[in-house]
């Protein structure tokens, strides 16, 4: 607490420099950090949902998990073909 008070009485903060925009917190790049810590969230709620709610074995969530990430990347990769195609002509 005293070395708290004494670098803002002592005014040591003005010898430090401010935080660049690329890592400032309205920046792209905090912005998709927050949203992956988002959706990690998201995904451990739902493995919980899976096995205290629904009584889904550990292994079976993991299986439900690998399975949705391997169909999202099927369908994410025929819509960047599907638009590829497109672009092409």
């Amino acid at each position: 607490k005293a070395a708290f008070i004494n670098f803002i009485s002592d005014e040591e903060w003005k010898a430090i420099e401010p935080v660049s925009s690329w890592f400032g917190p309205s920046s792209f790049l905090m912005s998709s950090m927050s949203a992956l810590f988002k959706l990690s969230m998201w995904i451990r709620h739902g493995h919980g949902y899976l096995t205290e709610n629904l009584g889904i074995p550990v292994w079976g969530s993991y299986a439900v998990f690998g399975l949705a990430t391997l169909f999202l990347g099927m369908v994410l990769g025929l819509v960047s073909e599907v638009l590829g195609a497109d672009c092409a002509f």
